[in-house]
């Protein structure tokens, strides 16, 4: 019989954690607190390391910077599976795997942009309606994010349910985090979890 696991190193709460997915069962994982993963240069990480993305949109950009760290965010349903948590225009949205963002998850959860700076995930709870937008902001509003196994949650209250809602691009899909019933009018939505990628 074949390996019952396959693992990974994150980032989450301020350790690298190696994950491992359990494959007959890909609900079920663990993370176990792990070292830094070494590099070629004697084992430290750099920040002046380089990465080039192209992104496919028009017009077409290239961008320059350090290299991603963290974890992508996904969705697993239809229609958007395998859909990326991103940040577009300074929204978070689910995309493309080709502009996905990289993010760290430490009761926040925060997404370092070309130019170092970082953006973090937070919950807009000024409506009345339960549907919540996700929002970037330059400080995080929301530090109760966590981990169930791969699945992104909010820990108090506990909330596992977000909304992925069509735009009027085909490839974009505004998201919200989903305490009730209701659904923003005139938008076609659609119940999902988000989770990081399964290595399966």
């Amino acid at each position: 019989m074949g390996p019952v696991w396959r693992t990974r190193m994150v980032w989450i709460n301020h350790l690298y954690c190696q994950i491992y997915v359990h494959l007959t069962n890909p609900y079920y994982s663990q993370c176990l607190p792990g070292s830094a993963p070494s590099s070629s240069n004697g084992g430290s990480t750099s920040a002046s390391t380089t990465h080039t993305t192209t992104v496919s949109t028009t017009p077409t950009t290239t961008v320059s910077g350090p290299t991603p760290s963290g974890s992508q965010i996904r969705t697993v349903q239809d229609p958007v599976y395998h859909f990326y948590l991103q940040n577009t225009g300074g929204t978070p949205v689910l995309g493309p795997e080709s502009s996905s963002g990289y993010f760290t998850i430490s009761g926040s959860i925060s997404l370092t942009i070309s130019n170092g700076t970082k953006l973090y995930l937070n919950i807009d709870s000024s409506g009345s309606a339960s549907y919540k937008p996700l929002v970037f902001g330059t400080t995080a509003t929301t530090t109760n994010w966590g981990l169930e196994g791969d699945t992104i949650i909010t820990t108090n209250p506990r909330q596992l349910n977000f909304l992925a809602c069509a735009s009027s691009v085909s490839t974009i899909f505004n998201v919200y985090i989903q305490t009730g019933n209701d659904t923003p009018a005139g938008n076609g939505c659609t119940s999902v979890t988000m989770h990081l990628p399964c290595l399966c």
